[in-house]
């Protein structure tokens, strides 16, 4: 079977998807530490409605559980 490529989210350079590219799916170690400095930074965010802790709505009851 022939290696698969794939393009970095970083870069987008082509970048091997197979068990010999340990960064995949980026194309070197150096995207893959620039996409989780974007993410440490909170330069990359999940949007969500004001409010919104992601948890569902629970209807629970006044009175506190025995």
């Amino acid at each position: 079977m022939a290696a698969r490529k794939v393009r970095c989210p970083q870069c987008g350079e082509d970048a091997l998807w197979a068990p010999e590219n340990p960064w995949r799916p980026f194309c070197s170690e150096r995207c893959k530490q620039i996409d989780l400095g974007c993410w440490a930074s909170d330069s990359y965010r999940i949007e969500s409605k004001a409010g919104d802790d992601g948890l569902p709505d629970l209807d629970l009851p006044d009175t506190p559980l025995r």
